[in-house]
């Protein structure tokens, strides 16, 4: 019986090692609940999920990433099939590997799961060692292996036109890769994400009855962590606006908008005027 963790983030370090000495480890597993967890290699995270049928993994990473994967999984399973590999989204630094995966595992033809959009990014690279899906949906998917339920949503267009949730109802955890992440500016100049598209998908992230979100990097959060993450986009959002009514240049918005409060996020210094100007250019219609 797999219990629900609610109102918590209970996680527990249970590996982590290849790294030279005072170096930090190249990976890490963390028990995230009974039967769930995260695997971070470097500065991604991937996850899987334990079930009585099989372990379904998510985000195999990289070819090296993904080889380690397996080895975890085998040593917190041992003896467990891979059920399945399903991609967050179609980006290359996410969604690599799975073949080195399943080869790990022993294994052939495992299944691999993704959104239906996925699917042609994913060909035009022609990478062997990123192969297609050969299982796609287009709103919504749940299976059950061996009867623990997991459901795969569809939020729409957001950091791509193609990125999937995982959710674990008995545990209440949802799997959530780069339009999201705890208390952390969006990538740069934003390029990559659809707006407003974007608010919405973190909209309808909040209508699935999570309690924690594990990410595709960075540490895990719970609701309030996607609501702060909802609430600085909107405020950056007014803020270039308001700039744009105001008759000001890019340069200028740049230079002028702040938002001090969110100072203190991961990357604000590196990232903040970059998610200006990438607004900027988008509600301006430059983009």
């Amino acid at each position: 019986m797999y219990r629900r963790i609610l109102g918590t983030i209970a996680v527990l370090t249970i590996g982590g090692i290849g790294s030279l000495p005072g170096q930090a480890p190249n990976y890490e597993t963390t028990a995230a609940a009974e039967g769930i967890y995260s695997f971070r290699w470097v500065g991604h995270n991937g996850m899987f999920v334990v079930t009585p049928a099989g372990v379904v993994a998510f985000d195999p990473i990289s070819v090296e990433a993904a080889a380690t994967f397996a080895s975890e999984i085998k040593r917190i399973a041992p003896g467990q099939p891979l059920v399945a590999v399903v991609y967050s989204h179609s980006d290359a630094d996410h969604a690599t590997g799975a073949r080195a995966m399943i080869s790990a595992m022993g294994q052939e033809n495992v299944p691999i799961i993704a959104h239906e959009l996925a699917v042609e990014p994913i060909r035009s690279r022609g990478n062997p060692e990123q192969p297609e899906p050969t299982v796609t949906f287009a709103r919504r998917m749940a299976f059950a292996p061996g009867g623990r339920r997991i459901e795969l949503h569809y939020l729409g267009r957001s950091h791509t036109d193609n990125m999937l949730v995982g959710f674990v109802p008995d545990a209440g955890i949802a799997f959530a890769v780069d339009f999201v992440a705890k208390d952390r500016m969006g990538y740069r100049d934003l390029a990559s994400f659809y707006f407003p598209d974007q608010l919405n998908a973190i909209h309808r992230l909040l209508d699935l009855p999570f309690q924690t979100v594990m990410f595709g990097h960075g540490p895990p959060g719970d609701r309030a962590v996607i609501q702060r993450q909802l609430t600085y986009y909107d405020d950056l959002r007014a803020a270039v606006q308001a700039a744009i009514r105001k008759g000001l240049t890019e340069d200028q918005a740049a230079e002028q908008i702040r938002l001090e409060e969110y100072s203190s996020w991961g990357q604000y210094e590196a990232w903040f005027t970059m998610n200006v100007r990438g607004l900027y250019r988008v509600y301006s219609g430059k983009e």
